[in-house]
């Protein structure tokens, strides 16, 4: 590097260390990328959007910052990295699941094949007279002994499977821990959630928590298996990410519960994005291949709270998490509060 560059490096970096600590970015190695580009005016485009959501948000948020790196910056290879790992947790995920599904229905299988293997053994025992029955019994609990043993080893292999699936995929949830996206659904994380969510509130940039939580989530993993389960979380997160706008984001919160932060929304205003959201997932199909059968009864609750001033963001989840219990035990699959 000659003297020019350097110089000319070390006057864009004075301008950008100043704007992160103004905007209370964290100094990661890829903030100081996406600030650095930003003071050297070399991509207008990315000075557009910063500038646009810092004015939108009247922030800098985690999630601004790294969905503008992603867009802007990152290089095809670390986007393709990055993808793989997500891909590959998905797949684990749903080969998980469907291993559980397995095991599962050969659980069942072998439960049966014990009960139908003691009831004709009973019957051999009462001795029946006729010796063409006799016969056939005896053929019955032959065949059920091989389809008990066959059973019990497929069974043992599946256990043996699972444990290294779920070997597998702890080594990959470890890759994981850093990131803010959500393998399977796409979306911005839990722990995206907690940093965004700090963000706003130690910045007192008003926001509003929408929750919601799938309705009856566990009828469709028990009936339909848990890659029909994945199917319903998939859609769920498709429809709200459709329904953000404004900056708002959806985040997995866990399980089949996601949550949603709408800087500068009042409650009124939340609660009418939030019944949109509603009427979305109302409209969610999704067809069992396995089965051939359709589900249509996709339903969702949801529970909305507005910050207060200086207010700690657990009181603000805790808010929005009792509207959402009130909101399941009055029925299900509406807002709440009302007004």
């Amino acid at each position: 590097m000659n003297n020019d560059s350097f110089a000319k490096s070390t006057e864009i970096l004075k301008q950008a260390v100043p704007l992160m600590i103004k905007h209370k970015v964290p100094t990661t190695p890829t903030n100081y990328a996406l600030w650095y580009t930003y003071s050297s005016q070399q991509n207008p485009q990315l000075n557009m959007a910063l500038d646009s959501g810092i004015e939108s948000i009247g922030h800098c948020t985690p999630t601004l910052c790294e969905s503008l790196y992603q867009d802007h910056l990152a290089k095809q290879t670390d986007n393709d990295v990055k993808q793989l790992k997500l891909s590959l947790t998905a797949m684990m995920q749903e080969l998980s699941h469907s291993m559980a599904d397995t095991l599962s229905d050969t659980n069942n299988f072998h439960d049966a094949l014990e009960s139908t293997f003691g009831r004709l053994e009973q019957v051999g025992k009462e001795g029946i007279s006729l010796e063409e029955t006799v016969a056939l019994v005896r053929e019955l609990l032959r065949e059920s002994q091989q389809m008990r043993q066959s059973t019990g080893l497929f069974k043992g292999q599946l256990d043996s499977a699972q444990q290294e699936i779920q070997a597998l995929r702890a080594a990959l949830n470890k890759s994981q821990q850093q990131a803010n996206e959500d393998a399977l659904t796409g979306l911005y994380n839990r722990r995206a959630f907690d940093q965004d969510i700090q963000s706003y509130l130690e910045n007192q940039i008003p926001i509003s928590l929408v929750l919601l939580d799938i309705d009856h989530f566990k009828y469709f993993n028990d009936e339909f298996g848990h890659l029909m389960g994945d199917q319903v979380l998939k859609m769920v997160a498709k429809r709200l990410n459709e329904c953000c706008r404004d900056y708002a984001k959806a985040y997995r919160f866990g399980g089949e519960e996601f949550a949603i932060l709408l800087p500068h929304k009042s409650l009124p205003s939340a609660r009418q994005q939030a019944e949109t959201m509603r009427k979305a997932i109302e409209k969610i199909s999704v067809l069992d291949k396995k089965s051939g059968q359709r589900i249509n009864s996709v339903t969702a609750s949801f529970g909305i709270s507005s910050s207060e001033e200086r207010e700690h963001c657990m009181a603000l989840i805790e808010r929005a998490d009792h509207f959402l219990k009130q909101a399941k035990q009055l029925g299900r699959n509406r807002v709440l509060p009302i007004s």
